[in-house]
């Protein structure tokens, strides 16, 4: 079946950096990747597109696209999108033996003593952080910052390419080849200011949030997409 990278996150709205990552480490690891929109982010303040409406415009942005897929299984549960259980889930699908890979920005590695059951991920999975260039995910950064994290996933530190060796338990930086400038809280708010912003998401997804209205009030969205 090949290595499954999973990419969660709001994608609230998806861009091109968000998409550049996604290809990025599927040509690299010569993997199939999912992005995984969150319902209910925890460690995230309250989104401003709706669910429906955030993962429409991941179907958009990657039409065409070959090896990008969206998974929609936290906007099918209740309650908080916690990365544990979406990780459960697929292994009750999947089963124990294919390699899975969680996919996070070298930002939220920081925080990942506050996730929920984070130490059962690498039960479920291997977790690939994305470092931006000049980013610092070394043993020794992460360890003045993150003692905790860095307990864990020192002896669990390997190259990405040999995520595809077992099926969970490791952990991987990945790092970009170079600094992608969009952000969707810029979009937002570039698109709420009346500014020029189109350039920063691919043009289909430009068409619907012009065509739903979406983000010029901010927190506001039509009622019906």
């Amino acid at each position: 079946m090949g290595l499954r990278v999973y990419y969660g996150g709001t994608f609230d709205p998806v861009h091109a950096g968000h998409l550049s990552v996604a290809c990025e480490v599927r040509d690299a690891l010569q993997a199939r990747v999912f992005l995984v929109p969150a319902a209910d982010p925890p460690h995230k303040d309250v989104t401003h597109a709706d669910a429906q409406a955030r993962a429409r415009m991941l179907d958009l942005a990657i039409a065409g696209e070959p090896g990008l897929k969206v998974d929609r299984r936290e906007l099918r549960r209740e309650g908080p999108s916690y990365t544990v259980d979406t990780l459960r889930g697929l292994r009750e699908e999947l089963g124990p033996d294919v390699p899975l890979v969680w996919m996070i920005g070298g930002d939220s590695l920081l925080q990942l003593h506050t996730w929920n059951r984070w130490r059962e991920l690498f039960d479920l999975a291997h977790l690939l952080a994305v470092a931006r260039p000049g980013a610092h995910l070394e043993a020794v950064a992460v360890a003045a910052r993150a003692p905790e994290v860095e307990a864990e996933i020192g002896p669990r530190r390997c190259q990405a390419i040999d995520l595809n060796s077992r099926a969970a338990g490791g952990f991987a930086v990945f790092p970009l080849q170079r600094e992608r400038p969009e952000s969707s809280t810029q979009l937002r708010q570039r698109i709420a200011a009346g500014e020029a912003w189109e350039d920063g998401v691919p043009a289909a997804v430009a068409e619907y949030i012009r065509r739903h209205g979406l983000y010029r009030v901010r927190g506001v969205t039509p009622a019906s997409l």
